[in-house]
């Protein structure tokens, strides 16, 4: 019978546990082809939750020899197996891995590779790199069938890239109609998303809360000043633009636009969440000690600034859009359930509109709307009121051939015999 072993605090040690010189924990074992293996761990604990996922996979066939294995040498196995592909889509499937998979995920074990770390790469392809659609589901297409050779020779029990361009899609809403305007459930969610606790995105609440609230166009925002709004009276004063230019000559720079047309000049009444956004964004700025450093054109103290107190890019905000969206529709997908609330992919221009409808729906005077929005065309107003109308008569119909359809259903329900 076996000599029995405790380690420093007496407790029972398994067979192939040890406890060494230094206090550490180590568990020996043999695979099915003779080979011994370990693994150590700084407590026992740790080791016996090592040991159950050990059991596991030999239990399932999962090879012993896996924990040193990486993703870029189950590419350099996919390459020597892989059969019946065209010349230059190899070519073109190696080029994908080796420019955008290797760099990023290529280092990580096998043993240890998640679901998260393929999605967060996938994230990371659309929402940093900006690749497109396609591009993204030709790197998928490779890193599927690198990962199908990996279970296939037992180095992990299931694909973990399955249905990951499907979910991607999804969180993007990638393949659906860009909308021009949120609908009210969707201009909910979006909001209500931002002002959640635990949100990485809180800090972005108050300049889209203002966008969405006010139509002003996005430099209209960037290029606002604390002297612009007027908390006393509640409005706040439009006049002027911030726009960014990016010649190949003079580099890159913001200057200051004044409206072409006194339209563009006007003062917008601020609705009870507007001046809440700006309250936020001075508290928030005041918590933080952010201030503003930039000064263009003679103009300063502008009230939306990055975290470096220079003004605000159109081209950063409408990423952090993207990311938002994102983050927002697997938050919804996550929930499960049928027909989850997503929202569709927008740009800040899309919140222009999005509250131009807002004032459609409530019936607001299109004088009124022509002046809030700084046209100075009433045909221009009159265009967007018309295009809006068409928007909210067909979401009228959808909604009631769904009824409709609902009813239908029930009616063939009841007919149906015991």
């Amino acid at each position: 019978m076996a000599e029995k072993r405790f380690d420093k605090k007496h407790r029972l040690l398994k067979k192939g546990e040890i406890q060494r010189a230094d206090g550490y924990y180590t568990y020996r074992w043999t695979s099915r082809n003779g080979k011994r293996h370990s693994v150590t761990a700084s407590t026992l604990e740790e080791l016996r939750e090592r040991e159950e996922q050990i059991a596991r996979d030999m239990s399932e066939g999962i090879r012993g020899d896996a924990k040193n294995v990486t993703l870029d040498d189950m590419f350099e196995l996919w390459k020597r197996l892989k059969r019946g592909l065209k010349g230059n889509t190899f070519q073109n499937y190696c080029y994908m891995y080796r420019t955008f998979v290797s760099p990023e995920i290529g280092k990580l074990r096998i043993a240890t590779l998640k679901k998260s770390d393929i999605k967060a790469f996938y994230n990371s392809l659309v929402d940093g790199k900006n690749l497109k659609i396609a591009t993204v589901d030709n790197i998928h297409t490779v890193l599927h069938q690198v990962l199908e050779v990996a279970v296939e020779d037992r180095y992990m029990r299931t694909n973990i890239s399955d249905n990951l361009m499907k979910e991607l899609k999804q969180s993007h809403n990638i393949g659906q109609e860009r909308k021009r305007a949120l609908t009210e459930p969707e201009q909910e969610l979006f909001l209500d998303f931002l002002k959640r606790d635990n949100t990485p995105y809180r800090h972005w609440y108050p300049v889209f809360a203002v966008m969405v609230n006010t139509g002003m166009r996005v430099g209209e925002i960037t290029g606002l000043r604390w002297e612009d709004v007027d908390f006393e009276e509640n409005v706040i004063e439009v006049s002027h633009t911030l726009v960014y230019y990016n010649h190949s000559d003079e580099g890159c720079y913001f200057s200051i636009h004044t409206p072409k047309t006194e339209a563009g000049k006007r003062v917008i009444p601020m609705l009870d969440e507007v001046r809440e956004a700006f309250l936020e964004e001075k508290s928030y700025q005041e918590s933080n000690q952010l201030k503003c450093k930039a000064s263009i054109d003679g103009y300063t103290d502008f009230i939306f600034i990055n975290r470096f107190g220079n003004v605000q890019h159109q081209g950063t905000l409408n990423k952090a859009l993207r990311r938002i969206i994102r983050d927002c529709n697997d938050m919804q997908l996550a929930k499960g359930g049928k027909d989850p609330l997503l929202l569709p992919r927008f740009s800040c221009h899309s919140l222009r509109h999005t509250f131009t409808t807002r004032l459609v729906e409530a019936g607001v005077n299109l004088k009124v709307i022509q002046d809030a929005l700084g046209h100075k065309d009433f045909s221009t107003t009159m265009d967007i009121y018309t295009d809006v109308t068409k928007e909210l008569r067909q979401r009228e119909f959808d909604s009631l051939q769904e009824k409709m359809g609902r009813k239908k259903d029930k009616r063939e329900s009841s007919m149906e015999p015991d």
